[in-house]
């Protein structure tokens, strides 16, 4: 009965492997060839890169350990797609990224193809996965659904600042109906945070522990354009009074004057979509604004952005998922986090430094990629994320 669990385990996660790796390329569809190779900026990786790292992950941590005979695809792929794992050796520098014309994009598919067929193999071939190559198959699953989100992402990026704004594609309008929004009142209690329950998790959400939390107040809806709009016309970028220091340095450095992707046009607010130049919608919910933007805005309004562990306590009482959300915390270590032995452990907690955590999801998060304790994490002056603002008072 053992091995018979362990063989739907390893045929089940099989097809999950498959699907998930035909989304990315999915995403990539509508892109020229382009659009593959274009950095802008150090944080933008190009899509090209995305497409091998990810299947370099799998080649690294899954084939070439366990696979018995298998042969890397091209020995030079762990120096080109290796992103920051220190342990296993040296690595193209970010910035460098999109300097690579080559691999070229058909040799990435090629590569892709490859670990594709050879992972299938060794699935097939050998169900008797060990709780811990298991925990490393879903580990590298959910790090291309990550990679994902950063893909769409990035490509909104690279397309957006491209000065002919192309279609990244047509995109089916969502009309959300919005509810006003209202305050929902959460009493001074001890609240459990952390995950909780059977399936994955990444290592940060882990240590579950209690949290002595005072009464709070949080909005039930997030704040729209139409919001974000009047605290601009009143000179919200012009007053530093709403802005912490190293976010008033921001503003005067960038000379901020709106979120990422907004253009006045002939006096008339409009922004970049995957759709193209867009109006401003004024009821949809603002995008692309930095932690700095963020707590400027609640500034603005006499209240404040959320902790993150208020945020998960009060977060089965409010819809959540169509904007990461900045909180006010910033990204540290849960009680009793620890490590994992090796190149895993780089994954997360090496990151906990100066960094501010955001919670839920958004609209380019995969299906399935989602959950209340999942904790996101960027640096404050970033906004090309799409991160949107809950205020709490």
């Amino acid at each position: 009965m053992e091995q018979t669990a362990q063989k739907n385990d390893a045929l089940l996660i099989l097809s999950q492997y498959k699907k998930i790796r035909r989304h990315s390329e999915t995403i990539c569809r509508p892109l020229e060839i382009e659009d593959y190779v274009v950095q802008p900026i150090a944080d933008v990786s190009p899509p090209k890169w995305h497409l091998g790292h990810t299947t370099w992950f799998f080649e690294t941590f899954i084939l070439i350990p366990n696979f018995q005979g298998y042969k890397e695809f091209n020995p030079q792929y762990n120096f080109v797609f290796n992103s920051y794992y220190e342990t296993v050796g040296a690595r193209v520098v970010r910035t460098d990224r999109g300097n690579l014309s080559r691999p070229s994009v058909a040799d990435i598919y090629a590569y892709r193809a490859h670990v594709d067929e050879q992972m299938e193999a060794y699935l097939n071939h050998d169900n008797d996965l060990s709780d811990e190559l298991y925990a490393v198959l879903e580990l590298g699953l959910n790090h291309e659904q990550q990679h994902q989100e950063l893909l769409l992402t990035d490509i909104k990026y690279i397309l957006g600042h491209n000065p002919l704004f192309p279609v990244y594609k047509e995109m089916e309008e969502v009309i959300v109906k919005r509810e006003e929004s209202r305050f929902i009142a959460m009493p001074e209690d001890i609240y459990e945070i952390g995950f909780n329950g059977t399936g994955f998790s990444f290592d940060n959400e882990s240590g579950r522990h209690k949290k002595y939390l005072g009464a709070f107040e949080i909005a039930s809806s997030l704040v729209t354009n139409e919001e974000y709009l009047q605290f601009m016309e009143e000179g919200g970028y012009e007053n530093f009074k709403y802005w912490h220091s190293e976010g008033w340095d921001w503003v005067m450095q960038q000379n901020a004057k709106a979120p990422l992707y907004w253009h006045s046009i002939d006096g008339k607010w409009q922004h970049y979509t995957l759709s193209g130049l867009q109006d401003i919608d004024p009821l949809d919910l603002v995008c692309h604004v930095n932690f700095y933007e963020a707590s400027a805005f609640a500034a603005w309004k006499g209240m404040r952005l959320p902790t993150e562990e208020e945020w998960e306590a009060a977060s089965s009482y409010f819809n959540w998922g169509e904007r990461w959300e900045w909180t006010g915390s910033a990204y540290l270590p849960y009680p009793r986090y620890k490590k994992e032995a090796g190149a895993i452990g780089e994954y997360n907690g090496k990151f906990m430094v100066n960094q501010m955590v955001l919670r839920g999801a958004s609209i380019a998060t995969p299906q399935g990629h989602s959950r209340s304790s999942y904790r996101n994490f960027f640096h404050p002056k970033h906004q090309w994320q799409f991160s949107g603002i809950r205020l709490v008072k």
